[in-house]
This record gives C-alpha cells, structure tokens and sequence, in this order.
C-alpha cells in the first residue's frame, strides 16, 4: 500500500543555484564524501566538485530569519525527485523540524527526531494548527538542510 505524503519537501531552486554558481565569492571545494547537499538532498560522494556558500532561507519579516553555511553541487545537477517523503541518506540521522507561523515566528510544534521515522515526525508538526513551514536543520550546527510545506501551499 502506498502512503500518501501531505506535505512537499523543497530543495534550494534552480535560479539561487545558478546565481551562487556565477558568484566567485562562493568558496569551490572537492568533496570528502558525506557532504549534505541542500541542491539534490543527498550525501555528496568524495571527489564530486561542491560550492560554500552563505544562505538564509525565505521567511516573512521576522527576528527568527537566519543565515549559515550549505553545500550544493559546484554544477548544475537534476535536484531531488518531486515527490521526495524524505531524503534517503538522511533517515537515521537526528534533525530538528523548526516550524514557523504565517508571520514568520518559530511555532512551538518545532521539535528534534531521533531519525527513526522521519517521514512520521515532519507530518506530525506539519499537521499542527498554524504550521505553514518547516525548515530541518541539523541537530549540532543548526545548518538549514530543507523547507517543507503542507501539500498545495504556495512555495516560499
């Protein structure tokens, strides 16, 4: 039986992607393997070519808005799949789903997984009253890794 996912998972876009790409202040590294890659939601394997760049992902005017560090792919790759429940090589890695509000504010549904059932945990806060987004962070750096959305809400 097939389950159903109510939510959709969100990768950074292809025209961000393209702009750090031309951008030389972007730092240029060859991966070590492992990197967590915020284009295609993957591990990266040692050898590929990876950018560094500084990143804050789309909230509405708040004091919660930040920026950090991510990995992406130094050229252009195919992104994660479209109907992604979770990345795979993330399952049994423990992530903190941040949600916020429609204004922009941390809502208290946030919470930290183990990554036993991921797939379990992003739906549940998802499902919370007034959760419009997700942001997985990890647990020890704080790093964004994704954005998830309820199924038909407009992307941010």
């Amino acid at each position: 039986m097939m389950t159903t996912i109510a939510y959709r998972i969100s990768a950074l876009s292809p025209a961000l992607l393209a702009e750090v790409r031309a951008d030389p202040a972007a730092e240029r590294h060859c991966a070590l393997g492992g990197e967590q890659l915020r284009c295609c939601l993957r591990n990266a394997a040692a050898g590929e070519g990876l950018l560094l760049f500084n990143y804050e992902p789309p909230l509405p005017a708040s004091p919660y808005r930040e920026k950090g560090a991510v990995f992406a792919h130094a050229a252009p790759c195919g992104g994660p799949a479209d109907d992604l429940p979770y990345p795979p090589d993330w399952y049994g890695r423990p992530q903190v789903l941040r949600a916020y509000d429609s204004s922009g504010r941390i809502h208290p549904a946030s919470r930290q997984h183990d990554g036993g059932d991921p797939v379990a945990a992003l739906t549940a806060v998802l499902a919370e009253p007034g959760v419009v987004l997700v942001h997985s962070r990890n647990v020890v750096y704080g790093c964004y890794l994704f954005s998830a959305l309820p199924a038909g809400a407009a992307s941010r």
